[in-house]
């Protein structure tokens, strides 16, 4: 009787376990495409350059990703770039309790002389 009483609870917590970790997973994607991303800004001008790199390094949704490049100006000057991720909760129970939320990253490099 007890664990009929204690298994829906249990359940609900992993559940909700799980949706953190996916979370936390996109934490840490977010992370890497801005510093791929501001690592194309430094030697690329073109501020498409950048998005397509944070997409691609990272295998996160491109729809659902934003890629700002900020400050870039002659080489050894600095350029920054913010990626914006609105991650999707979809775990079944606890995803719709939490909502979707957005995750951002931003990183900074030194702009490096074209080739």
């Amino acid at each position: 009787m007890e664990l009929a009483l204690l298994l829906p609870v249990v359940v609900l917590l992993l559940l909700a376990v799980l949706q953190v970790g996916l979370l936390a997973r996109d934490v840490v994607l977010v992370t890497h495409a801005s510093r791929e991303a501001v690592r194309a800004a430094a030697t690329d001008p073109d501020p498409a350059a950048a998005r397509q790199a944070a997409a691609a390094s990272s295998g996160l949704d491109a729809d659902r990703l934003t890629v700002t490049v900020a400050g870039r100006g002659p080489a050894g000057g600095r350029v920054r770039v913010e990626v914006v991720y609105r991650a999707e909760t979809t775990v079944p129970l606890v995803g719709h309790l939490i909502g979707d939320r957005t995750i951002r990253g931003d990183a900074t490099m030194r702009v490096e002389t074209p080739p």
